[in-house]
């Protein structure tokens, strides 16, 4: 049975998906197939937004600090289940969400979607691991290609109009000089950033600031 919900630290994640437009070079999933206390984050059949939603009413979400979508994939691959979800969390569950993503939403539903989150995701981590498309391109490996970096940026600007958290992250594998770019990016929109280290995937417990690659960190943060 796969590991829909899992736990890391005092945060709940949400692994919604599989699917993912990228095969980032950095990504856990290629390594292992458990994280948190998650045995296995592959999903034989993905699940639906009411198998979610039942498995969340047998948890006391109160003792989290957070619900997180994030996950061996991108979350907002299934955003129609995403939106589902966090709206009901909203409406019966005092706790704060957050999403993480490789900000590839636009492309990946072939419409803005930024403004959809509104009242819904109290902070998003967007994945950027790249200060230019060639950069991200020879990284991430998208699906979309060059598109894929300035459908980011402005993901990123749409954002900022409807979720006050906003953290740009990349992985410490990249190079101080190209973390000092990315770090620049941030400084530009005016939201925070962070600097993930390579999560080793042997660990027994990851460190508290550790992000996952949308489990771990391809795009995500756990």
């Amino acid at each position: 049975m796969s590991s829909v919900l899992y736990r890391v630290n005092n945060s709940l994640y949400i692994n919604l998906t599989n699917k993912c437009p990228c095969k980032c070079d950095f990504c856990i999933r290629q390594y292992t197939d458990s994280y948190g206390d998650g045995d296995n984050m592959w999903h034989a059949l993905e699940p639906s937004a009411d198998d979610i939603i039942a498995l969340l009413n047998k948890e006391d979400l109160k003792k989290y600090d957070e619900v997180v979508f994030a996950g061996y994939g991108e979350p907002t691959e299934r955003l129609d289940e995403l939106l589902a979800i966090a709206e009901y969390i909203k409406n019966y569950k005092a706790v704060q969400i957050r999403l993480i993503t490789n900000g590839l939403s636009d492309l990946i539903n072939r419409m803005p979607t930024a403004h959809k989150f509104f009242t819904l995701i109290d902070s998003i981590n967007i994945s950027i691991n790249a200060s230019n498309k060639k950069d991200y391109v020879n990284l991430c490996h998208p699906e979309f290609g060059e598109d894929s970096f300035q459908a980011i940026l402005q993901f990123i600007w749409d954002c900022k109009k409807h979720i006050r958290n906003i953290t740009l992250s990349v992985v410490d594998v990249i190079g101080e000089e190209k973390i000092e770019e990315c770090r620049k990016i941030a400084e530009n929109f005016r939201v925070n950033f962070r600097v993930r280290p390579l999560i080793d995937p042997n660990a027994p417990e990851q460190p508290a600031q550790a992000e996952d690659s949308q489990a771990a960190q391809a795009a995500s943060a756990i």
